[in-house]
């Protein structure tokens, strides 16, 4: 079983950063898939940053420019800077590791609220 543990979120005015953090047990490199996605009230949950096997990333069109994934692969971390936040960042972010037989861990979740 895999256990991420998210951290980092809060509260932030717009225009302001967060970095979130994802640790997880054991190492990263196993992932196909390892990254981001958030859950706004009222809404799916949508995918946010993630890196793909071979390093790739990919990323959502409205954060693009603005948010940067990266990882630390001695620490099993991926971490999430969030910089130009505005409102509509406002969500839960979860932290989301596939294997490649396609199972799907998540983590608990960090909330981060923008202020206008």
């Amino acid at each position: 079983q895999v256990l991420l543990v998210e951290s980092g979120g809060g509260l932030v005015q717009a225009g302001g950063s967060l970095r979130l953090s994802c640790a997880a047990s054991g190492s990263i490199l196993r992932f196909a898939v390892m990254g981001w996605y958030r859950q706004a009230p009222g809404k799916q949950r949508e995918l946010v940053a993630v890196f793909l096997s071979g390093g790739a990333t990919n990323y959502a069109d409205s954060v693009k420019g603005r948010f940067t994934i990266s990882r630390d692969n001695t620490k099993n971390t991926v971490y999430l800077q969030m910089n130009g936040l505005k409102s509509e960042d406002t969500a839960v972010y979860y932290c989301l590791a596939s294997l490649l037989s396609g199972v799907q861990n998540w983590g608990q979740g960090t909330q981060v609220t923008v202020s206008s």
